[in-house]
Order: structure tokens, then sequence, then C-alpha cells
């Protein structure tokens, strides 16, 4: 393994990102991979990242705590605000305020660490749920700002914001990912799944998850309450 060939993965412990990292890994990447324990209501999503990253062979994991419940603001770090199961149009309430910029920022500087000159994201703008973080002028514009904010930007060396499911349906992701060999049973998409990561099945991301398994003609393994 070339050691320029080094990516940092975006590792939530859900579907998108579980297919990112075996698209990372099928490039030839040294993956290193990062989650998040940002004050979210579960922690299974953690506990399937960490599974996910070792039985993947990345060569190191880490989970970085930065409790954006502090600041409150979505359903997914607030309690006293429920999980919709049917969001109107525009932003939804699950939007956590700037969290992919927090993310993407704090895997920058790890990736500055290793020497790394890409970075994975598993955002997606077709089935995306209204999220601004996981547009395509958004990446590009971390990306120019990555480039224009660190030494190995500044030195000419380079830095890549990669992400590859952006332009992809979630059916899509789930064909390719199967011919990948992700194991989808051990990934965790409910936005209020219980302490062993078992889905409600009517949230906005279960529904877009089963939709998908649907449309792929792929068995839906998925464990609901």
């Amino acid at each position: 393994m070339n050691d320029s060939k080094k990516a940092v993965i975006l590792l939530s412990g859900g579907l998108d990102s579980a297919t990112v990292l075996a698209i990372a890994k099928s490039q030839g990447y040294e993956c290193y991979t990062v989650s998040f324990d940002y004050g979210q209501r579960h922690r299974a999503e953690l506990e399937a990242a960490a599974k996910i990253s070792q039985e993947s062979g990345a060569k190191q994991h880490k989970v970085v705590a930065i409790n954006l419940a502090d600041f409150g603001g979505s359903a997914l770090t607030d309690k006293a605000i429920d999980v919709p199961i049917n969001s109107p149009e525009g932003i939804p309430i699950t939007y956590v305020p700037a969290r992919n910029t927090v993310f993407l920022s704090l895997a920058l500087a790890w990736s500055e660490v290793l020497g790394a000159n890409d970075i994975f994201i598993g955002v997606n703008a077709v089935d995306y749920s209204g999220y601004p973080d996981c547009r395509p002028e958004y990446i590009d514009a971390f990306e120019r700002m990555a480039n224009l904010a660190t030494k190995n930007g500044v030195e000419g060396v380079g830095l890549n914001i990669r992400a590859p499911l952006i332009h992809m349906s979630k059916a899509k992701i789930i064909e390719l990912g199967v011919i990948l060999g992700v194991d989808y049973r051990k990934t965790v998409s409910c936005y209020q799944a219980d302490e062993k990561g078992a889905a409600c099945g009517v949230c906005d991301s279960c529904r877009l998850r089963r939709q998908g398994f649907k449309e792929a003609c792929v068995e839906d393994m998925t464990v609901y309450r």
C-alpha cells in the first residue's frame, strides 16, 4: 500500500458511510475512519461504526467527542424535539446545524497529521432529506476552503473531498454496496434506534432506507422494532 494513498473516511455507522468506506477500500486507499460522538440520541450508530471499521480492515478508527447537543436546535440532539414521521417541505428539524462543516473540519485536521490527501464523506444530493450541507456546491466550497486553509493546500499538495454517492439514489447506493460486499445488517441508519440498533421504521431515514432496498430488489435485513 502506497503511503500517499491514505484517506480519512467519515463513518457514522449508517448505510451510506459504510458504502463509502467500501468504495475507498476498493480503490486501494489505506483507510482511517472517524466517527463523532456529538450528543446524538443513541450510541448504537457509534458501536456499528466501530465494528464496520474493524471488519473492513481500516488502519485506525477514532471516535471524536464534540457535544453539539450543547446548542440543540435539532431533533437528533435535543430530546425535547420529537423526531418527525413525515417531514414537511424544506429543511427538516432533523438537520443538525453546521454538522458536516464541523465533522469535515476535524477530519481535515487529522488528514494533515496523517499526510492523507483525500477525505471521503457519504453525503447524498438525491435522497438527502433537504440538508443544505449535503449538496455538491457545499462540498466544492469546502474543498476550496480546505486548500486555502491548510499547510498542504498552501504548499501545493492539495486535498480532495470525495463524495462518491452524491448523485446516486438510495437504490443505486445499495446495489453498489452489495457488489462491494457491504453487510447492511450491521449498519444503523434510524434517527431513533434503540440501544441494540433496532430501527423505528417510520422516521425519514428509515423510510428512505426501506424504499431503497425495495427499489434495488435487495432483501431488507434491517431489524425493526
